[in-house]
């Protein structure tokens, strides 16, 4: 990929996030975050919840993985950030995707003094966005 090459508002594809509680569960092995939000559904009934939730920091990091595809290296991802907006509930389908989030991305700037490209992220469950200002800066060369 070559700098020269992008355009603003150019589309660097999309993909589809299908999650199961499974994973919910593995990402808490992993992260070490077992809140009872992200596996009991009666205890997030109890603190207003529409379910049990996908933790927040899988869903922005799962989100990143379009921009990785795209950079071919992970290493080319200088900075990432997001606002969080709607909590993503997955229902129990016995290991069928309770949830499927929609991610695209567009080249939203290129600073060719930096060397980097900003992609703009789109993530979204049923039309609606989870994240918001999900943005990645990626170098490029």
């Amino acid at each position: 990929m070559n700098l020269a090459e992008l355009t603003v508002g150019q589309d660097i594809g999309s993909r589809r996030l299908e999650i199961s509680r499974a994973d919910l569960v593995k990402y808490a092995g992993a992260s070490g975050d077992f809140n009872p939000i992200h596996w009991n559904e009666r205890f997030a009934r109890e603190v207003d919840l529409p379910g049990v939730i996908a933790h927040g920091m899988f869903t922005m990091g799962s989100a990143v993985q379009l921009v990785t595809d795209w950079a071919g290296d992970p290493a080319a991802v200088v900075s990432y950030g997001t606002r969080f907006t709607k909590p993503v509930p997955v229902a129990d389908l016995d290991g069928a995707p309770g949830a499927v989030v929609e991610v695209s991305g567009t080249i939203g700037a290129l600073d060719a003094a930096a060397g980097t490209a900003r992609i703009d992220l789109n993530v979204t469950l049923d039309g609606q966005k989870v994240l918001v200002k999900a943005q990645a800066t990626v170098r490029v060369a």
